[in-house]
């Protein structure tokens, strides 16, 4: 996981789920109910799995608000395969899309969509090492294509969309696999959406595409059964054997973001946390956040004190204290706190006294 800051022994800093989460899985880890079973000894077919896929669908969709004119699938192979996925599907009728550059991930998706037609890159912030996000007009997006793809949220530079690209009728399709159920979006602004579940909502191994129906049904018959979106939307995401487990904990996460007052109270609790981390690098003499602006991510946040060996001795002298996984991108360098909707504002504000403690020691 991509955790940036844990506190060792801390039970309101385990990765990158909440505790009643975790609490509910320990609980049901020998027999989930009545069933006698773990999750992971069930049949996908079972009555009891198909009530846990049925409400995990059900408490995404009034999480998000999807609309019904949107299928929710659970799959598999990660952000990655969907690098090759959503070409297959959707850059059909025009072999064309238009992308915006702003990373490693959009770069991937880039990469791959170009064995599949041609890739018109509108924008790139490569040129300052991804660390704003490119100024997007109009008249970018010209209607010879099947779709803009871009990445929400940048985690290796630590940048985001604050708003959507002008793109007119185009499908948006976003990858949202480090901001998903961060703060409030509206589902109907894009064609099709796509995570990877273990940043913000459990562990690695499932993947979730939020897909409006007519994209999927429109896709060519020729695609591989399943690399097909309407393969899974036509059997409810179990045309093979799904990561059953990966779902159930989804399941457990949905429910504990609902009791915690919906996306909207996690995304101001981002806000808060965010806020205070930025505040502290905007004031500080030692270290400096890589990203200004508007463009700032609220889940990952990049800093260097602008020393590279001082660096290394902060993330060293962090470790020692139990704050792990500091170290930035080797592309970026300096230090990268990732605040994922399960670090606690007490993380964040044990990560900042430690900075200024580290601060005064180099005065």
């Amino acid at each position: 996981y991509e955790i940036g800051v844990r506190l060792v022994g801390s039970e309101m800093c385990i990765r990158d789920r909440p505790m009643d989460v975790l609490k509910q899985a320990q609980k049901d880890f020998i027999s989930y109910g009545e069933s006698g079973m773990n999750v992971m000894e069930m049949s996908h077919r079972s009555a009891e799995y198909q009530s846990i896929i049925d409400t995990a669908e059900a408490d995404l969709r009034e999480l998000l608000n999807i609309p019904d004119n949107y299928d929710v699938l659970f799959l598999q192979g990660g952000a990655s395969m969907q690098f090759a996925m959503v070409p297959m599907n959707l850059m059909t009728k025009h072999k064309k899309i238009h992308a915006v550059n702003t990373g490693q991930w959009s770069r991937k998706a880039i990469a791959e969509a170009k064995k599949f037609g041609e890739v018109n890159v509108v924008a790139s912030s490569e040129d300052k090492t991804f660390s704003y996000i490119p100024k997007l007009s109009a008249e970018l997006f010209t209607p010879d294509a099947d779709y803009v793809h871009i990445t929400s949220n940048n985690t290796i530079y630590g940048t985001k969309y604050t708003k959507l690209p002008p793109v007119g009728n185009l499908p948006l399709v976003s990858d949202m696999s480090s901001c998903i159920l961060s703060e409030e979006i509206n589902v109907a602004d894009y064609g099709l959406i796509y995570a990877g579940a273990q940043k913000n909502i459990g562990p690695a191994g499932v993947t979730i595409v939020i897909a409006r129906k007519d994209l999927v049904e429109n896709a060519p018959e020729d695609i591989p059964t399943m690399l097909r979106y309407k393969t899974h939307a036509d059997n409810g995401s179990m045309f093979n054997t799904p990561p059953t487990y990966a779902i159930y904990i989804a399941g457990l996460v949905f429910k504990h973001l609902k009791k915690l007052g919906g996306v909207s109270e996690m995304e101001k609790i981002n806000r808060e946390k965010a806020a205070m981390l930025y505040d502290f690098l905007d004031n500080s003499s030692l270290f400096s956040a890589t990203v200004s602006g508007a463009d700032r991510s609220m889940m990952n946040v990049p800093f260097v004190t602008g020393d590279a060996e001082l660096d290394k001795e902060f993330v060293a002298e962090a470790k020692k204290a139990g704050l792990v996984n500091l170290k930035g991108h080797r592309s970026v360098g300096g230090m990268r706190a990732s605040i994922y909707n399960a670090m606690p504002e007490d993380g964040v504000r044990t990560l900042i006294a430690f900075m200024a403690e580290f601060e005064a020691k180099h005065r």
